[in-house]
């Protein structure tokens, strides 16, 4: 019993270590952060759409509730699109530390979805990831536009998971995620369409070798695959565990980017430090949760 829970918590951290890789691909890849994007959402709509008909899962919904994965589609195609925007301007360290703040955003979107009130400690903690993005600002602020994006993921990121934890109240997470997907790829084909560099250039679909790898890669096993095991693994481990643990994705990514691009990922020591109270504040953020559900009566385990 000890050997499947401890498989678990390897498994876990596998796919955190892999929503790190994440922001190194989007280094590696060197088409722009739009066609990516599509291609990306084509690719793990095609497997998810497998995968679903492997399982026999129902693809069936109503046509408010194809809208409303539609609007949730749009989100997390603009949220990946300024994301990777984020690394082209910036650099991997600036877009995982800025993605981190999403947490916050989450705070108070979710009072609005969800119709609760906003805690207390939710609000200092607001300000304190404030300070600690302002840190950054004035000792890196050449990545201006770097930030700026990367706050713009969080909040897009938060809306979008916001929006799909009422979804999965209601529908299967393999469904809603397909129809996201291929509503992402139809959102982003309008705008490619008419673009300059869209589907009227020669060679749009003609792409390096290595960037078709990187794409496949980033598609299959960290979109794809990524989102059905962390399905997977909730079933044995707490939902609050796996977001706690997740936090560390920013970790993992700056280690593995300080080794790849040591040079272009080398930050002054007001970033480090700027970083740091930010993630320790995320970090705290998830206790004083978890605490408070507990609390509460919804027994959240943490083992």
């Amino acid at each position: 019993m000890l050997g499947d829970k401890l498989k678990n918590y390897l498994h876990l951290h596998l796919l955190v270590f892999i929503a790190g890789f994440t922001a190194i691909l989007g280094k590696l890849i060197t088409i722009k952060a739009i066609p990516l994007v599509w291609f990306r959402m084509l690719i793990a709509g095609i497997l998810m759409f497998a995968f679903i008909k492997i399982s026999k899962i129902k693809l069936k919904i109503s046509l408010k509730t194809f809208f409303k994965f539609a609007i949730a589609g749009i989100v997390v195609a603009l949220h990946w699109i300024t994301f990777f925007g984020a690394i082209d301007v910036s650099n991997v360290s600036i877009t995982l530390v800025m993605f981190s703040t999403g947490a916050f955003f989450a705070s108070f979107i979710e009072p609005i979805v969800y119709k609760r009130k906003i805690v207390w400690y939710e609000i200092i903690f607001g300000i304190i990831v404030i300070v600690g993005v302002s840190i950054i600002l004035n000792t890196e602020f050449k990545y201006i536009n770097g930030i700026l994006l990367g706050v713009s993921s969080a909040f897009l990121s938060a809306l979008f998971s916001v929006l799909n934890g009422k979804f999965v109240e209601s529908h299967n997470a393999s469904t809603i995620s397909f129809y996201e997907f291929i509503c992402g790829v139809a959102f982003i084909s309008i705008y490619l369409a008419f673009a300059a560099d869209g589907f009227m250039k020669e060679n749009f679909f003609v792409l390096e070798t290595n960037d078709w790898i990187y794409i496949f890669i980033l598609a299959s096993i960290c979109t794809a695959y990524a989102f059905i095991a962390s399905t997977y693994i909730m079933r044995y481990i707490s939902p609050y565990t796996v977001v706690l643990t997740y936090n560390l994705e920013i970790i993992y990514g700056i280690i593995l980017a300080l080794i790849l691009f040591p040079i272009d990922e080398k930050m002054s020591p007001g970033f480090y430090y700027g970083s740091l109270l930010v993630v320790a504040t995320v970090l705290a953020n998830g206790i004083l949760k978890n605490r408070r559900k507990r609390k509460s009566g919804d027994g959240i385990d943490i083992s």
